[in-house]
């Protein structure tokens, strides 16, 4: 048995001081989750940093160069539980070059409120992603 897969994920927002907006994606794939919207992101590539595969899979699922804010933490140092053999680490994150495209594995992009919690949880998320965009809302009404 092999150790568990790494995941990153973006929590692309309109401003890491002052977040508006949640930028999302909507998955064409695989076919259980095609349609369904997440957090953009990849597999950690072997001997990647996490950061790094961010970067990566940003350029190549959105075509942007980001800044990277806090991670929110899901309390696990291996981050949130997608399923069995995956777990998912995320960050905040703003766009510093690039207007964002769904070019690799995504269909449509969207920009989502984040004043309230409507907007957001209206959509249909991959089943795994619904508790990290819930502590995100959460995270985003808190007080500083």
């Amino acid at each position: 048995m092999t150790g568990l897969i790494n995941v990153v994920g973006a929590a692309v927002v309109d401003s890491l001081n002052a977040p508006t907006r949640l930028l999302v994606a909507r998955r064409t794939a695989p076919p259980q989750f095609a349609g369904m919207w997440e957090f953009p992101g990849g597999k950690v590539e072997a001997g990647e940093a996490a950061e790094a595969a961010l970067h990566r899979e940003l350029v190549e699922e959105l075509g942007i160069e980001v800044h990277l804010g806090p991670e929110l933490e899901s309390g696990d140092i291996a981050g949130w539980t997608l399923n069995e053999r995956a777990s998912m680490r995320v960050w905040f994150a703003e766009v510093t070059e690039g207007e964002p495209r769904p070019l690799e594995d995504h269909d449509e992009l969207r920009w989502v409120s984040l004043a309230g919690r409507d907007e957001a949880l209206s959509l249909p998320w991959i089943p795994a992603d619904l508790p990290i965009v819930q502590a995100l809302l959460d995270r985003v009404a808190a007080p500083a």
